[in-house]
């Protein structure tokens, strides 16, 4: 089995959700990420404008079965502080799940939040208590928590905090997460040199079954920095011989791995910034 790459594209004009296939399709990848509107902000369009099943028509001629969908930075369950903020994330998750599913993606990744300075327990039962107000029984769609880098008093830096939302949250078998390598390394996990040990905690305190994908970035810092700042395969601290081995590791072939890179300058135009991914992509498909 090949492993499932794949990157953020947009959502826009016309087009909308088949031109996100379109574009992945530019790249020659297996899947995607793409936000349901702006990440900054929550206005969206209608579902009925998002051209949802002439996508799913071209994503099935070129074989590709799966996409997944990123909440926006807005959303902030871990807001102690400012009640509206919370009340706001609250009722826009619940939207972003409802749209999630009507495009017909399983996965909704979430960053859990940041506590604002009310202390990382405080910000942990704000999140959980949001969670059970938006996840039912007998919902499709999961929430995946990513793996956030300890910039700040941003939640779920280490799997002991991730572990704490699964044992509050009522229906944690909606619950899944999101490996960001970036993140990871920056939070002081060693995927370079130990990425065995470092999923034989997380099974530990979770479940490796709870990852439902991964983000494939390198790391403008060294390990720890708790900084999180991607860089482009192989011009970061984490390497491209690392990343192809997590890209390729047996237990996670079956799961979507989503670059999130920085664009780069254009060869023909230094002042045009343009994707990365079809080159990453096919150098992540090169076995270590």
């Amino acid at each position: 089995m090949n492993p499932i790459l794949g990157s953020h594209v947009g959502m826009s004009g016309k087009d909308m959700m088949l031109g996100s296939v379109k574009e992945a399709l530019s790249y020659h990848a297996d899947t995607f990420m793409l936000y349901t509107g702006a990440p900054q902000n929550t206005r969206r369009k209608e579902i009925g404008q998002l051209n949802i099943q002439p996508a799913w028509e071209c994503m099935r001629a070129n074989n590709i079965d799966s996409f997944v969908v990123h909440a926006p930075y807005i959303i902030n369950l871990a807001n102690t502080v400012n009640p509206a903020t919370y009340e706001i994330a609250v009722e826009f998750l619940a939207l972003e799940i409802e749209r999630t599913a009507a495009m017909g993606s399983r996965i909704l990744i979430l960053h859990p939040g940041s506590h604002v300075g009310a202390g990382v327990e405080a910000g942990i039962d704000r999140i959980a208590q949001g969670l059970n107000e938006v996840l039912t029984a007998g919902q499709d769609c999961c929430i995946a928590l990513e793996t956030m880098a300890g910039k700040g008093s941003e939640i779920g830096r280490s799997f002991e905090e991730l572990a704490a939302l699964f044992d509050k949250v009522t229906h944690s078998d909606k619950l899944r997460v999101c490996m960001d390598t970036c993140h990871l390394h920056d939070a002081g996990y060693d995927i370079v040199n130990d990425f065995d040990g470092v999923i034989d905690r997380f099974d530990q305190l979770i479940g490796k079954e709870k990852i439902a994908l991964f983000h494939i970035n390198d790391s403008k810092n060294e390990r720890g920095a708790g900084k999180d700042r991607h860089a482009n395969i192989g011009d970061g601290f984490i390497g491209t011989e690392a990343l192809r081995r997590i890209v390729h590791h047996p237990d996670f072939l079956h799961l979507p791995k989503i670059l999130e890179t920085p664009y780069i300058p254009s060869l023909t135009d230094p002042d045009k910034k343009v994707a990365p991914y079809k080159e990453e992509i096919a150098l992540l498909r090169e076995r270590a």
